[in-house]
């Protein structure tokens, strides 16, 4: 699918800054994301490759209260919330813990500190990690456990302006750490727009051609969704038919 597009490298990927950002997501599937890549080509849009990769694989794993306060702020729409995660790029081996914050106005602003990969699977084990964390979260450690881990391969693309950076991640899976239970999206692709809010984009142009429509997901709130019974999900049930209707299968639950 990628072969046709030139590449960028981290380093040039780096030094893009979109000071003024926007972020749209979007959902379709793998049919439908070789017609986008194939439009992106022709558009002069460049993939990232790292470690001699243009797919690269990544694992998150998320953390959450007991009663998954997290999950339920997001649930109940309110605007300033939190995650937490933990991250690896398993082509380089290189892992973060991460700390996500939303606020009400919509932005989301992203810290993190490289840590050991040991520590992927519960930061909690290292007193740098979680002295990081109480300084930048509201969480305390003690208060956090692993809740669910999500797998997905990653294709990145940026604009010849480079006033935009496309993330697609495809060959999603999720695994709830506290239920056992695993699930996938099958074809199923999250793509997400991030665009200096002055510029026009050639992408939205190409998305809308492909008839692919803006749709507001979490991939932590999906997956928890279809993994845990227990949690009160009413809202995401809709928006895991919306999905499967745009895939046109059924979600796998194992």
């Amino acid at each position: 699918m990628l072969d046709a597009i030139p590449p960028i490298s981290l380093g040039e990927m780096d030094s893009i800054r979109l000071m003024n950002r926007t972020d749209t997501k979007f959902m379709t599937e793998q049919e439908t994301l070789v017609r986008i890549l194939s439009d992106a080509s022709r558009c002069g849009y460049r993939a990232l490759v790292a470690d001699g990769m243009n797919l690269s694989p990544y694992n998150s794993l998320y953390y959450d209260t007991a009663d998954l306060k997290m999950f339920m702020d997001h649930h109940n729409r309110r605007l300033v919330r939190e995650k937490v995660r933990t991250r690896v790029y398993l082509s380089s081996g290189a892992t973060f813990l991460e700390v996500k914050h939303k606020n009400n106005k919509g932005r989301t602003r992203k810290k993190r500190m490289a840590i050991a990969p040991e520590l992927f699977g519960d930061f909690r084990e290292d007193a740098g990690a979680v002295a990081y964390l109480e300084s930048h979260s509201s969480y305390p450690a003690a208060g956090i456990a692993p809740a669910l881990e999500t797998a997905f391969d990653r294709i990145t693309l940026v604009n010849a302006a480079k006033t935009e950076r496309l993330t697609i991640d495809m060959n999603l899976r999720f695994k709830n750490v506290r239920t056992g239970r695993e699930a996938n999206l099958g074809d199923g692709v999250i793509i997400e727009l991030k665009q200096d809010g002055r510029a026009e984009s050639q992408m939205k142009r190409i998305l809308l051609d492909c008839r692919v429509k803006p749709l507001r997901i979490s991939k932590y709130c999906i997956g928890t969704t279809l993994t845990d019974p227990g949690a009160k999900a009413n809202r995401f049930k809709e928006k895991i038919r919306k999905i499967q209707k745009i895939i046109h299968t059924n979600i796998t639950v194992l």
